[in-house]
């Protein structure tokens, strides 16, 4: 594992944790309602942070674990890590992280996280940290403005932005959805807990035309192949 033992993670403030995820996230957003925020160090500064909240909807997520309690689980809303640091860093990070979570919040049990196989990447770390895969479908959660900027499909269907537009859920004009998928990852904490929904293998993103990597289509077979070449 290299430098990557090297790693302290611990938790930091929304501010500091902000920062670094608008600088080095490739959305360049934030979530607003992320509480809990763990910053990775390695020779004594910030290169990586997960921030951990409550889900946009709630009511949804809980009945995926059965009998999840209102405060017994968390979303991975955000993770940004920069270049600097080595292979491996990321699956490290989050097991350190849920350690923590474990020992100072022990009425968490699950973790749910969703991959954005529209802009970003299908999962690889959660894959690699233990995550189960419960959920492919495309994604019609994102637009693109006439002026090319990205936004949820929420902001303009959602609180403020109906009450401004009275009463009615609509999107600027000439807005598009971007093509591509969602891809739903749940990770235990409490080995005990039990899904609701099916656990799918990995194989089924290939078949579902959904692999993703850094931003450019790509399945998982063809990255088995040139690791192996």
């Amino acid at each position: 594992m290299g430098r990557a033992k090297e790693i302290v993670v611990k938790v930091i403030n929304s501010k500091l944790a902000n920062d670094f995820v608008r600088q080095n996230h490739y959305s360049k957003k934030v979530v607003p309602n992320s509480t809990l925020h763990f910053g990775c160090f390695l020779d004594n500064r910030l290169h990586g942070v997960m921030s951990f909240g409550s889900p946009m909807i709630k009511e949804k997520a809980l009945p995926l674990v059965e009998g999840t309690g209102w405060n017994e689980m968390l979303e991975l809303n955000r993770m940004a890590f920069d270049s600097y640091l080595p292979k491996n860093s990321e699956s490290r990070c989050i097991s350190i992280a849920f350690r923590l979570i474990k020992k100072n919040a022990p009425q968490v049990k699950w973790v749910l996280s969703y991959s954005d196989g529209t802009q970003s990447g299908d999962g690889t770390i959660y894959r690699a940290s233990g995550f189960y895969l419960t959920a492919i479908k495309q994604n019609k959660g994102i637009i693109m403005l006439p002026n090319g900027e990205i936004r949820a499909h929420m902001t303009f269907t959602k609180g403020k932005a109906i009450l401004s537009n009275n009463g009615k859920a609509s999107h600027p004009e000439g807005s598009k959805y971007l093509e591509g998928f969602q891809l739903r990852y749940i990770y235990l904490i409490d080995k005990s807990c039990k899904l609701t929904v099916p656990v799918l293998s990995f194989d089924e993103i290939d078949k579902a035309g959904a692999g993703m990597l850094r931003g450019k289509r790509q399945t998982l077979e063809s990255r088995k192949v040139k690791k192996n070449e």
